[in-house]
This record gives structure tokens, sequence and C-alpha cells, in this order.
């Protein structure tokens, strides 16, 4: 006849038996002999934490680095496991470890700052994604077929479809995807326009312009937005070329001189 042990199995192939120790430990007060026996525990149960550490692989972050995120976790479920509430120990250090390395994610892996609930959306439209990648054939799935999958309004989906975007973000040298030529990120960002400048300083001398008599305003007109040399304006005007000349020089200044009065 088979025992109860026998008969119910463990969770965990190679989760040890460590009832009795947890109850030692909870019992002792602190010093060496609590300390040893709670590195000891910590050891024992280290192989289950490492497993659930796996389940994070290719997310962005290395496996050494994950294991140790999970070896903090076990060592705060140790050191808040209580086995006076009649729980197995599994049950509580598989939650505690599973809410640390997700936390490591969450703080420390998105290259953007996404609210939480985002987050949550996130995680939940790419599982239900991921399903549906296996059982629509020919296509991707769609925008309600992952809301309703998800469970979710169409408008959470979409939420959680951006921030799928947000983990990590793409550097400046990257080549765009369909180039050959090298083109890089880089080069579709903008620079300032010189040509904003202009504009400002059009509006200003706009009103000054329109105070000046209307053969000034010709020669202007004729000389920066004509490209005309000034022997032609003078040909032109049927004046003489140095006359043209102080004209210009006159105008210039008082617009000048009216605009810098006015912008003060």
């Amino acid at each position: 006849m088979r025992t109860n042990a026998a008969v119910k199995r463990h969770p965990h192939d190679d989760a040890p038996d460590t009832a009795e120790d947890f109850r030692r430990l909870a019992a002792l007060p602190d010093g060496p002999e609590r300390d040893a026996l709670r590195q000891d525990l910590v050891r024992a149960w280290l192989p289950m934490a490492e497993r659930l550490a796996g389940r994070f692989r290719n997310r962005g972050e290395s496996y050494e680095d994950l294991r140790q995120v999970a070896s903090l976790g076990l060592v705060k479920a140790v050191d808040r496991y209580d086995p006076a509430l009649g729980s197995a120990f599994e049950s509580y250090a598989v939650p505690t470890v599973t809410g640390e390395i997700k936390r490591h994610f969450r703080d420390h892996m998105w290259t953007l700052h996404v609210p939480r609930r985002v987050q949550d959306l996130r995680n939940r439209v790419r599982f239900a994604r991921q399903d549906l990648t296996q059982t629509v054939s020919g296509r991707a799935p769609t925008l309600e077929e992952i809301a309703d999958k998800a469970r979710m309004t169409v408008e959470e989906a979409r939420t959680g479809l951006e921030a799928l975007d947000s983990f990590t973000a793409l550097s400046l040298d990257a080549e765009l995807p369909g180039s050959e030529d090298g083109y890089a990120l880089r080069d579709a960002l903008g620079a300032p326009d010189p040509a904003l400048d202009v504009v400002i300083d059009r509006e200003a001398v706009k009103p000054c312009l329109g105070r000046l008599p209307e053969r000034e305003r010709a020669i202007l007109y004729m000389r920066y937005f004509g490209d005309m040399a000034q022997s032609k304006i003078a040909e032109e005007l049927g004046i003489s070329q140095m006359h043209v000349s102080r004209l210009i020089s006159r105008c210039c200044s008082r617009i000048r001189e009216e605009a810098l009065r006015e912008a003060a």
C-alpha cells in the first residue's frame, strides 16, 4: 500500500523536504545557528529559483542577471515565510520570486517610463497575440481579436500594442528596415530651419517698410527681392548708381532703428 507521501507528487521534482527546517528557523533566536540554517534553506531552494528565472529568458536581460534577481526574491521568501500559516513554502516562494523578477523588468528594463497599468496591458496583449498567432493561420491577428482574447476593450488593446515598442528603444545609429545605403534613424531627424529667423525678421520690419516712401520701397524690393544690381536699379529709375546706394543705406538704417526701438 502506497503512503500519502508517495501518492502526493511535489510540484517541483527536486524540491527538498524543508518543512521541519522552517519550523526550527522560526523558533531560533538571531545568531550564528539561525544564520547557518537560513543559508542552508536558501541553497536548498536555489534550483527552483533558477528555473523561475529561466522562464524570463530572451526578454532583453541576461540569464545571469535574472538568476541574481531570482536569488534575491528567494532570500526574501525565506525570511518572510511563516510555517505556522500552514501553506507549503513553494506556494509562497514562487509568487515572491516571480514578482521580484517582474519588478526588475518594470523598474530597470523599460527604456521609456510607462505607467504600471499600461505595462500590465502590454503583457496581456503580448500573450494574447502569441496565442492567436498559433491559431490564426496566414495573417496577423486583428486588434479586435486581440482585445477579445485578452478580455479588454479595443482601446486598451491598442494602448497595449503601442506599449510593446516602449520596452526598448532603437539606437539613432540603427539602419532603417529596407535601407540599402546605410540610412539610419538619425538621418531622418529634423534640424532647426534657419529660414524661421528670416520669417521673424520680416514680420518685424514689415510695419517699418510700410512707412517708407513708395520709391524707397520699390528700390528695396528690386534689390533684395528681385536681386537686381544697383546699376540696373539706377537705370530703371533714371538716377545715378551712387544715389541708389545712398538710398538703400539710408532706408536700411532707418528700418533697423525703428525695428529695434519698437522691440524695446
